[in-house]
Order: structure tokens, then C-alpha cells, then sequence
């Protein structure tokens, strides 16, 4: 199973690892930006490459890399699509501190028809456009592929948890990501106004990360997510 790795910059203290489960048709190149992104702000990036007929060699190499003693904690799944769906699933399971859940996948999530019309379920963002255009490894006609699941019954696990969905999101609607969250105290949701699913690359990637974070740096104050930043100056007396 192969593991793409993004380490901090040379010098810094690591702060924590995230375990980047990818979605359907994706690609290492489709997540250079976020791991350099992640990386610079002394997170170690993992992305484990995810074969929805071998989710259990998918499992074996997570559970490795959380048993793993030189990736400093928090120890963090990060999912996207069927990846997000499946770090749902093994959250309750695996000793990981916290889980993010991007753009879940669902059983009835909807396909796509054309290459350009599955481009722009995914992204508004005209960068990673080309990256996923000129990825001669890329997965097209990923998002009508089959979960792996015929049903699936998601629920709020004890882990910290960062919810992020697109609310024009055309694969999965932004209700039905939520429906099983929504009033979940261990889940902070955040809908990304006008975002698609591909919701770590598309055209707010950029306060998608800055999210994700102020999520991880909350973690890293405790498990009850303190805010870092408060808009009440009498919160932090």
C-alpha cells in the first residue's frame, strides 16, 4: 500500500500527523497543495493510498501508521469522498486522537455523466482543474464508482470531530452529509458556502486549511476543542 509523505519545514517541532484517506479516482497530485499546506505548518502529512475492493490493506497500513512512534500526536483522519466515509467508519474503531470527514460519500450519493461535467462536481477551482485534468493517473469517472457499502449507518463516534461539506455540493446534497451530525457534541461543522465536493481542493481551499488548523490546533489545547481564538475577550480571562 503506498504512503505519500509531506514532513514540516527542516528545524520545526512537528505538531501532529494526519492520515489523508483519498476519495475515488484520486491521486497523490491531487493533494500536493494540501500537504505542502498542512506540512508548513509543522503537521506531517500521510496519504495512504485507498483501494475500495482492499479497504482492509487500506486498514492494516492506517493502523501502522498510528502505531508508528516517530509520527508525533495528535494522530488525525482526514477523509474525503468514499475516504471520508471509510475514516467515519474506522474512527470508533482505531485508536486516532480526532477524524475530519470532507465531502462524505453515501450510498446514494449521485454519479456524473461527461469528464467535464464529473470536473465540475468536483471543483470550481481552475487550478485544480488542470492538476486533475493532466493526471494521466487520475481516476476519471471516479465518482460513478460503486461504494463498497450497499448501506451504511454513519453516527457521531467519541473522537473530536471536523465535518467540512460544499453546500453546492451535486454528489452528495450538504443535508444528507449532516443528517447523521448535526447535533453531535463531539462534531464541529463547518459548510463551505458554494463549495463543491471535492471540498479540500476547490476554490476555498484556502480557508478549508485554515479551518482545519484551527480545528487541530484546538486539539491540541484538548479533546473538549478549546477556542484558540475567541470572540468574547471574557472567554479568555
Amino acid at each position: 500500500m503506498t504512503v505519500t509523505a509531506w514532513d514540516e519545514p527542516s528545524g520545526a517541532t512537528p505538531r501532529g500527523t494526519l492520515i489523508v484517506l483519498p476519495g475515488r479516482g484520486e491521486t497523490a497530485a491531487s493533494y500536493q497543495r494540501f500537504g505542502r499546506r498542512l506540512s508548513a505548518d509543522a503537521y506531517r502529512v500521510r496519504l495512504v493510498s485507498v483501494e475500495l475492493d482492499d479497504l482492509d490493506a487500506a486498514r492494516v497500513t492506517v493502523e501502522k501508521l498510528l502505531a508508528d512512534e516517530a509520527l508525533p500526536g495528535p494522530k488525525v483522519l482526514v477523509g474525503t469522498d468514499s475516504g471520508a466515509t471509510l475514516a467515519a467508519l474506522l474512527a470508533p474503531e482505531l485508536p486516532a486522537d480526532a477524524v475530519v470527514l470532507a465531502g462524505l460519500a453515501l450510498p446514494d450519493s449521485s454519479g456524473v455523466g461527461s469528464w467535464e461535467e464529473e470536473v465540475e462536481a468536483r471543483t470550481a477551482c481552475p487550478v485544480h482543474r488542470g492538476v486533475i485534468s493532466q493526471d494521466q493517473d487520475f481516476g476519471r469517472g471516479g465518482l460513478n464508482e460503486a461504494l463498497p457499502w450497499p448501506s451504511v449507518s454513519l453516527a457521531p463516534s467519541d473522537k473530536p470531530t471536523l465535518l467540512l461539506h460544499g453546500s453546492a455540493d451535486p454528489i452528495t446534497p450538504v443535508a444528507a452529509a449532516l443528517a447523521p451530525y448535526a447535533e453531535a457534541g463531539t462534531v464541529r461543522v463547518r459548510v463551505v458556502n458554494n463549495g463543491r465536493h471535492d471540498v479540500l481542493n476547490d476554490a476555498s481551499h484556502r480557508s478549508v486549511a485554515a479551518t482545519i488548523v484551527l480545528f487541530l490546533e484546538s486539539l491540541k489545547l484538548g479533546s473538549d476543542l478549546p477556542d484558540v481564538v475567541s470572540a468574547d475577550w471574557r472567554a479568555a480571562s
